[in-house]
C-alpha cells in the first residue's frame, strides 16, 4: 500500500465524539515512550503528523488520522504511565478500552512492544484482556535497529515464548524501525489485506 495523503481528522476522549465517516480503523497503542507517535510518522511519510515527543505519555486523546480517503489510523494513548494521578491513569484507561471495546469499525489494534526489552507485566496483562475481549491484535516490535541481529532474534524469541504461554499461536507480528524503515510496507500490506476482508 502506498500512502498519498494523511490529515489529522480530529480528536475525542470517546467514539461517540469521533468526527467524519465510518471508515475502517486502524489502532496504534503501547507502553508510553514505546515509539509510537515516531512509527506512525514512518508510515505515513508526510512529516510529523504525530508529535513525538521525549516526555512519556504525551496523548492523552484518540486522535484519528484520515488515510488515502479511505481508513482511519487511530493513535491511542499509551498505557501503563506510572508518573500521573491514580485519577489521570484512571481516566485514560477508561478512555482506551471505551474505544477498544466500543469501535465497531476497528478492524485491528496494533500493541506495540519495545524490541529492547523483555515483555514487561504491564504489556502482557494488556495482550491478555485483548485475548479475552475477543479484540483482533496485531504485535509490532519497535526499535529493532538498538539492537544487533543475534540479540534481536533472541529477544523476539523470548518474547513470543513467553506469550506461546498464553495463547496457542501468535498474533501477525512485524519488527520495525522507524530510523529505517523496518517493517513499514509489511504493516501497511497487512493493512490493505485487512480493509478487503473488511469490505
Amino acid at each position: 500500500m502506498i500512502i498519498n495523503k494523511a490529515i489529522f481528522s480530529g480528536s475525542c476522549r470517546n467514539i461517540s465524539e469521533r468526527a467524519g465517516k465510518r471508515l475502517p480503523e486502524f489502532a496504534f497503542i503501547g507502553r508510553s515512550n514505546v515509539g509510537k507517535s515516531s512509527i506512525i510518522n514512518s508510515l505515513c511519510r508526510q512529516g510529523k503528523i504525530a508529535h513525538t515527543s521525549s516526555t512519556p505519555g504525551k496523548t492523552r486523546l484518540i486522535n484519528h488520522f484520515l488515510i488515502n480517503d479511505s481508513w482511519y489510523l487511530v493513535d491511542l494513548p499509551g498505557y501503563g504511565y506510572a508518573k500521573m494521578s491514580r485519577e489521570g491513569r484512571k481516566e485514560l484507561d477508561e478512555m482506551i478500552r471505551g474505544y477498544i471495546n466500543g469501535s465497531q469499525e476497528l478492524v485491528s489494534l496494533f500493541v506495540l512492544l519495545d524490541s529492547r526489552h523483555t515483555l514487561q507485566k504491564v504489556d502482557l496483562k494488556f495482550l491478555i484482556e485483548l485475548g479475552e475481549a475477543e479484540i483482533p491484535f496485531s504485535i509490532v516490535f519497535t526499535k529493532c535497529d538498538k539492537l544487533g541481529q543475534e540479540a534481536l532474534k533472541n529477544r523476539i524469541a523470548e518474547n513470543s515464548e513467553l506469550l506461546l504461554e498464553y495463547w496457542e499461536e501468535l498474533p501477525p507480528v512485524f519488527i520495525s524501525s522507524s530510523e529505517t524503515g523496518r517493517g513499514r510496507d509489511e504493516i501497511l500490506d497487512y493493512i490493505k489485506t485487512q480493509i478487503k476482508i473488511y469490505k
